[in-house]
């Protein structure tokens, strides 16, 4: 059975759609009508940028959705899911795709939510790090004693794939909490380079923010299940959809889980829409028996 899933923030490279641009009409035309939404030509950085101008967020969210949404439409009729999921951002970017939200308020979404985390961040600096091969019980275990050390926050962000899961929290938190791990055993503890704790409580201003505008949207019935990061299950029900939406940006994404029970649920064959390979492999360390590849492969 096939999977359609979609890749987040950190996906984005210089040179990103352009082939689709030059080479599919439809693609040109959704490129374009992205820039008019956008009020700049974002294809001029995704195209010719730096990388340092396409790592802002505010820029890399918008950038990433669209090159997964117009990927996945310029298929046509071989876009068929039976299934779909997409890792934080590229939740937006499957909702898109599979027709619960329109083209235009898809891409208005995804920059209101880079905007409102923009400036969360900015407001509360803080970090992510990855551990690498230790349990996820044990990091959940750490990181719930760390935060009642008075160092601040910091919780499971992403459930990646079995060994391999990113905390969230507060500077002087994701310190200790790497420490921490690496003596419970980690073979290692990552800071990463992001500008904020994504999928933690400091999301909450930017959660604040992005409910209003996700309240004001209008969510429809998708073509084919969508397995949402915040519980990692099925939804079809557009105020269930709404409702993991608007929890999402403060809530841990279970991608690990999800495609678990995706799995569980049939999908044999996975489909990643977007610049990138990350999902691909983190498929492959979940379950090495089903399929997982680009479009076009």
């Amino acid at each position: 059975m096939k999977a359609f899933v979609f890749p987040g923030q950190g996906a984005q490279f210089v040179g990103m759609g352009k082939d689709l641009y030059e080479n599919n009409p439809l693609a040109k035309e959704l490129f374009e009508k992205a820039n008019d939404i956008l009020g700049y030509r974002i294809t001029d950085i995704m195209f010719e940028g730096t990388d340092e101008e396409l790592k802002q967020t505010k820029v890399t969210q918008p950038a990433v959705f669209l090159h997964s949404v117009i990927s996945a439409l310029c298929m046509g009729d071989a876009f068929d899911p039976k299934m779909a999921a997409g890792h934080s951002l590229g939740e937006f970017s499957a909702l898109t795709a599979a027709g619960a939200l329109s083209f235009e308020d898809g891409l208005k979404l995804v920059y209101a939510r880079a905007m409102a985390m923009q400036k969360a961040c900015e407001a509360q600096p803080s970090t992510m790090a990855a551990i690498i091969a230790l349990p996820f019980d044990k990091i959940e275990e750490i990181c719930a004693e760390v935060s009642k050390m008075g160092k601040g926050v910091v919780v499971p962000a992403n459930y990646n794939c079995p060994g391999q899961l990113v905390i969230s929290g507060d500077f002087d938190a994701i310190n200790e909490a790497c420490e921490q791990l690496k003596a419970a055993g980690a073979k290692r503890a990552l800071p990463l380079k992001v500008g904020g704790a994504f999928h933690s409580p400091l999301m909450q201003p930017a959660k604040d923010e992005l409910q209003a505008a996700i309240e004001k949207t209008e969510i429809k019935t998708p073509k084919c299940p969508v397995y949402q990061n915040v519980d990692a299950k099925p939804h079809t029900d557009p105020a269930e959809i709404k409702a993991n939406l608007i929890a999402q940006l403060t809530s841990s994404v279970r991608w690990a889980q999800s495609v678990e029970n995706m799995i569980a649920d049939g999908a044999d064959d996975f489909t990643e829409c977007g610049p990138g390979k990350a999902l691909q492999g983190m498929i492959a360390k979940i379950n090495k028996e089903v399929s997982a590849h680009s479009i076009g492969e």
